[in-house]
């Protein structure tokens, strides 16, 4: 899945009610990048990208009655993933170096794409 569009972005910034600039103090990162990533000067970095789902997640809903992703998704390898290590299933996509859908070889970006067609994140963000 491709990364987050200057349309997603903008709207992603929108719903977090939030200036560009209140955005870009809030990610650490300049105002211009704002302006690039609304614009489609420049891709949204996969890190930038995290932060906004994170921020999302948190401000739409209350992930204290989620089921964690290794009950969802009935993983037999939580004993070796960092998301069930640290109690927080709900924030899978978040963490690197889980082991869901093979996704702990993979880069930031790639890992991204994947999670963002998941189910424990698309709920999180509705």
């Amino acid at each position: 899945m491709d990364p987050l569009d200057k349309l997603e972005f903008s709207q992603a910034r929108k719903k977090l009610h939030r200036t560009q600039q209140q955005l870009a103090e809030l990610l650490g990162i300049s105002l211009k990048a704002i302006h690039s990533y609304e614009q489609g000067w420049r891709p949204v970095p996969a890190h930038i990208e995290r932060q906004i789902f994170f921020f999302l997640s948190k401000k739409n809903n209350d992930t204290s009655s989620s089921l964690p992703c290794w009950e969802v998704k009935q993983c037999g390898m939580k004993e070796e993933c960092p998301a069930y290590e640290f109690s927080c299933g709900h924030l899978c996509w978040f963490i690197c170096g889980t082991r869901c859908d093979c996704t702990e070889q993979l880069s930031a970006k790639e890992k991204i794409g994947i999670c963002r067609s998941c189910d424990i994140l698309k709920s999180l963000l509705e």
